[in-house]
């Protein structure tokens, strides 16, 4: 006798069949009009069909016996009609070993099985139309054997289409990464253009289960092992080994475990499964050391061997507070006297006590690696350049512990032709790095790095000649620039702190580096676009691209389209401020040149010269001649009246903003 295992989806049950009435004979149609047929009476067979364009699977009993595996299904269309005519079918059973999932391929002392209709023995018999029994031989399989069961029906050619895979049952806690640590980065991988796409899987609840699908083939034992797995590459190793050495992205660490690992591995054995890719390359995956203490987390020691929790430790109780521009008449040059300073705080928490640090002395202790500023110009939500020369900075050392950082005047910002203007408001950045232990050093300046902007000033200062009238600076607003990626969106990846260049920190959505990737920065970043976005969307996906798009961990293969893996919160088109950027000419090199913000950041990926025209046409620009006030001007670019969200030709059409 068959001992089937409900699933935990139930099987609906027509109840009108039980219920006792007049029959439902229709609706009347209007004057001339045929009415509405009502529903079919009772012993009238349900529609069906035998070709579909999607097919969809609904697990009714399953059973795992002596030899073989046993499935009941309905089988429905896209429309939900029920499917006559299924002659495809497959299955697999990873068993559940003291080494973790093993399928074997075949040879002594296989585990596990797979199959198909062209397997010998196997039947697909259907009962009630739509109701399928299936059952697959697998000479290895025991009766109640725990292991991962999988489901697929269907053929790729048609005309009944293949089903996505199915994990129909897995042993609980068998493993300790989930779906949505790898969707921080592959958002959906069934939709994308890597390997195996179309194996990516779901449960029979219908929720995505991509990490039972890529483990019930890629098993916790090489196929390379004595009764080794079904694939030559473990899981574990594609995540440990594959996927830093295949070009992942920029200051990634391997051991910042808690990146795909949500709980605490199970395997404490560094001769097991997982442990061995990085502790043994190359050696065979023997027998796990199950942790069996809830209070010994083997994430914390890898975290300890590259100071996350040191790094942890700083940002918690460390602060810094930046002030306005201000002028101060004593700081001497050897030209004169008088500059124009931002004054530089660090602050330490401990418990409700909060202390002042001294820069001047930590910096001279090694304690600290760089504590600087710059001053900016600021129109509306956009930097607009430096106000300074840089390198003219000068350090005073307040007695409080407080550095100002000074410079000998404040320059308008440069125009297109060459010459000066004013800017309309001025700001100040300042940005100070914490050293801490345990990380590869990035051109002497890595660690935990802290960004600070001060309040928005204007100024009199172009007017006045100081050494008659002290200028003066009036505060005329907070900082505000528009954040529309998520604050974890950057360091999902960008998981360690030895920071890019020039100390920016990737926390909070890359806030950092808008000190210098901005507006007003006349730059041109690996071929990208100018300021923050731009240059973004260049350097993952564009032609920018420094690792290249074709690699395995490029972002354009973890699907370029995927826009929520930053933009948790969508898109506004609508939103973007219409200020131009400053850039260098994307042809010619050559400076004195603005783009539209739209355009600027759709370019950076969609670079094709009819993409471009399209651009154009509706108002974008990239290389044109920039205004003296080019800040203030206002682009013609009209985007969003048809790709805003909800337009018929909306973004949200052709990127995926939802997970």
């Amino acid at each position: 006798m068959k001992q089937f295992r409900k699933p935990h989806l139930a099987l609906l049950v027509a109840a009108a069949m039980a219920v006792a009435g007049c029959a439902d004979d229709g609706k009347d149609g209007a004057p001339g009009e045929p009415g509405e047929p009502g529903p079919p009476g009772p012993g009238t067979p349900p529609p069906t069909v035998d070709v579909t364009e999607t097919t969809h699977v609904k697990v009714l009993n399953f059973a795992v016996e002596e030899g073989q595996v046993v499935y009941e299904i309905e089988v429905t269309d896209q429309e939900g009609t029920l499917v006559e005519g299924l002659e495809a079918a497959e299955g697999k059973f990873a068993a559940w070993t003291e080494r973790g999932y093993v399928l074997s391929r075949s040879g002594e002392g296989t585990l596990g099985g797979y199959g198909s209709m062209s397997t010998e023995g196997a039947t697909l018999e259907m009962g009630e139309p739509g109701q399928y029994t299936f059952t697959l031989p697998m000479e290895n399989v025991t009766a109640g054997q725990e292991g991962m069961l999988w489901l697929r029906v269907g053929d790729r050619e048609g005309p009944i289409m293949r089903s996505m895979p199915l994990v129909v049952d897995k042993p609980e806690g068998t493993y300790s990464t989930s779906d949505a640590t790898c969707n921080a980065c592959h958002v959906d991988y069934a939709a994308g253009s890597r390997r195996h796409a179309s194996y990516t899987a779901m449960d029979i609840e219908g929720e995505g289960d991509l990490v039972g699908g890529c483990l019930v083939c890629h098993n916790s034992v090489s196929r390379a092992d004595e009764n080794g797995g079904y694939a030559t590459n473990t899981l574990s190793k594609i995540a440990h080994v594959n996927h830093p050495e295949k070009g992942f992205e920029r200051d990634f660490t391997v051991l910042n475990c808690t990146t795909c690992h949500e709980t605490t591995p199970l395997n404490t054995s560094i001769a097991g499964p997982g442990c061995v890719d990085c502790h043994n390359p190359g050696a065979p995956v023997g027998p796990m050391s199950p942790n069996t203490d809830p209070s010994f987390d083997i994430r914390a020691i890898h975290a300890q061997k590259v100071a996350l929790p040191e790094i942890e430790q700083i940002r918690e109780s460390h602060y810094t507070t930046t002030s306005a521009p201000y002028w101060d008449a004593d700081v001497t040059w050897d030209s004169g006297t008088g500059a124009v300073c931002t004054d530089l705080k660090l602050f330490k928490v401990e418990g409700e006590t909060e202390t002042q640090l001294n820069i001047g002395d930590m910096y001279a202790a090694g304690e600290l690696t760089y504590a600087g500023a710059y001053i900016h110009g600021y129109d509306g939500q956009g930097i607009t350049g430096r106000a300074i020369a840089r390198g003219s900075d000068q350090y005073v050392a307040r007695a409080d512990g407080t550095r100002s950082i000074c410079f000998p005047q404040l320059l308008a910002v440069e125009g297109s032709d060459g010459t000066d203007f004013t800017a309309g408001n001025f700001m100040a950045s300042t940005r100070v790095t914490v050293p801490q232990t345990g990380w590869v050093n990035d051109d002497g300046k890595d660690g935990v790095s802290f960004t600070t902007y001060s309040v928005v000033v204007s100024t009199d200062y172009f007017d006045v000649d100081p050494a008659v009238t002290a200028p003066t600076f009036t505060e005329v607003s907070d900082f505000d620039r528009r954040q529309v990626v998520a604050a974890d969106s950057c360091v999902t990846c960008h998981n360690s702190e030895t920071n890019y260049h020039k100390n920016g920190s990737y926390q909070n959505g890359g806030w950092d580096c808008v000190a210098c990737h901005n507006n007003g920065q006349n730059r041109n970043s690996g071929g990208s676009a100018p300021g923050f976005g731009p240059m973004v969307h260049s350097m993952h996906w564009g032609v920018g691209s420094g690792i290249g798009t074709d690699d395995a961990n490029s972002a354009t293969k973890l699907n370029a389209e995927n826009c929520v893996a930053c933009h948790a919160d969508g898109i506004d088109l609508y939103a973007i401020p219409n200020q131009y950027q400053l850039a260098r000419a994307y042809h010619e090199g050559t400076r004195g040149m603005m783009a539209s913000p739209v355009t600027a950041n759709c370019f950076a990926c969609h670079d094709s010269e009819s993409a471009l025209n399209h651009m154009v046409q509706n108002g974008g620009e990239i290389d044109a001649v920039a205004d003296p006030l080019w800040y203030t001007t206002k682009s013609a670019e009209s985007c969003a009246t048809c790709h805003a969200e909800g337009k018929t030709f909306g973004i949200e059409k052709y990127h995926v903003f939802e997970r």
